[in-house]
């Protein structure tokens, strides 16, 4: 019966003992008159952290967010580890981490998720790629695997033709050198998954514009701003030139950047300008020479 009168109270907003005024306290609602304490409820629906950022908006507890890197977009859960278990008990959580384990991999379709996912997440960290990157990436190796693409090739180089495709559909500058250097795949292996993936997905990928490489070359051949500023001038002549169409685009900026090297008596040679660029000394030399035939 007083639980039925404290209910009511808490609608009609009135103290069940002196009519009161009732108004709420942390997680009680109490009498401002008399201080019964009329109901407890024991959810706080208030945010559960502080947000130092600028731009939060009332943050709440909905946990973690969802990503394309896992292979179970990240919903599942892992049971941790704890130095406080001891005997039986530490047993007991080592045989349920392990059947829990099992239980999350349960196809070798996903198995290969798992691995692939781990080598693309780690490539993306190796060359300082942002997320949508990754994500890209573990997308491609999904529609790889869906199609059917993986039979007979290795994991390793889809996993680094996923990254290198994604880089190229969004039109950040990693070359082939740059990826096979840090993947676990050879050169052939990720040739052999970038053409099955372009061939079969018909990825939205085109040209690099050569200025994108300028800065990173200019920083491994240890050059000055005024190389580099240079060498954006020349990419500019050879685009509107037509110089750079149908050619490598980190060659034709490793072409620039040894024209304007050359331009400011730099000491840096075709072979050294070819390496960064991982392309030979006579794709730099085709560049450097249709520049200077331009200005002659």
């Amino acid at each position: 019966m007083t639980g039925t009168r404290a209910d009511d109270a808490t609608t009609t907003n009135a103290c069940p003992e002196c009519d009161g005024r009732l108004h709420a306290e942390g997680r009680e609602t109490v009498c401002g008159d008399c201080g019964l304490v009329v109901s407890e409820y024991a959810i706080d629906h208030g945010p559960e952290w502080r947000s130092f950022a600028d731009d939060a908006s009332d943050p709440k507890r909905t946990g973690a967010p969802l990503t394309r890197s896992r292979h179970d977009r990240g919903l599942s859960t892992e049971i941790g580890r704890s130095t406080r278990l001891k005997g039986r008990k530490r047993r007991q959580m080592a045989r349920l981490r392990r059947q829990h384990n099992r239980a999350r991999i349960s196809t070798k379709r996903e198995r290969n998720q798992v691995y692939a996912f781990t080598e693309i997440r780690r490539l993306a960290s190796a060359l300082s790629l942002p997320e949508r990157i990754r994500d890209h990436a573990c997308s491609l190796f999904r529609s790889a695997q869906k199609e059917d693409l993986l039979r007979g090739r290795s994991l390793e180089g889809f996993a680094a033709a996923c990254v290198y495709a994604a880089c190229r559909a969004a039109n950040v500058s990693r070359t082939v050198g740059e990826v096979v250097a840090e993947a676990k795949a050879t050169r052939a292996e990720q040739t052999a998954a970038y053409d099955a993936l372009n061939r079969e997905l018909g990825l939205p990928v085109g040209p690099v514009d050569p200025a994108e490489y300028v800065p990173r070359f200019a920083t491994r051949l240890d050059l000055s701003r005024e190389a580099e500023r240079r060498a954006r001038e020349y990419v500019a002549q050879a685009v509107d030139a037509g110089i750079s169409t149908g050619r490598n685009p980190g060659g034709v900026a490793a072409g620039c950047l040894y024209t304007a090297a050359r331009d400011l008596n730099a000491d840096v040679t075709q072979a050294e300008a070819a390496a960064v660029a991982d392309v030979t000394p006579v794709t730099l030399r085709k560049t450097y020479v249709a520049l200077r035939e331009r200005d002659y």
